[in-house]
């Protein structure tokens, strides 16, 4: 299974009658889950900065465990955020560190789902009020992942729901948390978002020979790179040799978001949103956002092979 850190930023996780039942399942449930109780390790607000950015190093998946306050997180699991993602770890120009990991939000929400909806009194839906911290994942490099949380986990006595049933509904949140983390670090759509970042990592490089491209493609590969179709192995030669002539190396493609799907037959329908920042031969900057449309199939070995690929502007 792949390394997950769970990050609990509840200020108080003894007296929680929720997150302390999600982290408890959590750990009963996975060896290479690494929680971390912020409120045990900095009572004090002082965040020991290299070791929490090491933490997130060994990771592959980061999920961020809290309970929502007034529309955001605690001060305390905001204080590790504003400290541990650093210029120049999660930003900046050498701010990489975090690439491609997979990033999940995992919260638990007093108010009645009902609330957030237009005409509800909070207004907006849980999905608006979580932009800030989708951007956080996106200008980090991660993966952004859809959210996991749970409506009603306010037990007041004699007014407000029952121990009973938010525990209850706290053992449901940690179920379909797990289910995710599973499912990202186990199932096909794991091995694909791998062989993503891969194919990519190889695409930063831009070697002058292409071997490791040529390998994964079909024989009936077509490529529509905004428009123009290129065909057939000597098609992606063609289209790679213009990429030589017009990127200089060390192009970054930050993957900002993966789907995959089965299709017909035994193929797969992939969607991808990649940012492509590098510098261009004339001396000219890019920064463009792309979506990637991609159908491929996978062998019992567990092998990608790409039958088409189209590349459009957003």
């Amino acid at each position: 299974m792949s390394n997950v850190v769970v990050i609990s930023g509840h200020p108080n996780l003894d007296e929680s009658w929720t997150n302390k039942v999600i982290l408890q399942q959590l750990n009963q449930s996975a060896e290479s889950i690494d929680i971390r109780r912020l409120d045990e390790l900095y009572q004090d607000f002082n965040i020991d900065i290299e070791a929490e950015q090491n933490a997130l190093l060994k990771a592959d998946i980061v999920v961020l465990q809290y309970p929502y306050y007034w529309y955001s997180v605690p001060a305390l699991l905001k204080k590790w955020i504003d400290d541990v993602f650093a210029f120049n770890f999660a930003y900046g120009p050498e701010g990489d560190k975090l690439k491609n990991k997979q990033f999940i939000l995992s919260f638990t929400i007093g108010g009645p789902e009902s609330s957030y909806d237009p005409l509800g009194y909070n207004h907006f839906t849980i999905e608006q009020l979580a932009y800030p911290l989708q951007q956080l994942c996106y200008l980090s490099g991660m993966v952004y992942q859809p959210p996991v949380y749970s409506h009603r986990m306010v037990y007041i006595p004699g007014i407000y729901n029952t121990q009973e049933e938010v525990e209850e509904r706290a053992r449901n949140h940690a179920d379909r948390l797990l289910s995710q983390i599973n499912l990202l670090a186990n199932s096909i759509e794991a091995k694909f978002e791998l062989f993503v970042k891969q194919w990519f990592y190889r695409f930063d490089e831009l070697p002058d020979v292409n071997d490791y491209f040529l390998e994964y493609l079909s024989e009936d590969f077509e490529l529509n790179s905004f428009g123009e179709i290129f065909k057939g192995t000597a098609g992606f030669n063609d289209w790679y040799r213009s990429l030589l002539n017009t990127f200089k190396p060390s192009v970054t493609h930050l993957i900002e978001q993966v789907s995959l799907k089965p299709a017909d037959g035994s193929k797969y329908d992939a969607e991808l949103r990649i940012r492509v920042k590098g510098e261009l031969k004339n001396g000219e900057s890019i920064n463009q956002l792309v979506n990637e449309n991609w159908k491929v199939s996978v062998n019992e070995a567990g092998s990608f092979t790409i039958h088409s690929y189209q590349v459009i502007a957003v």
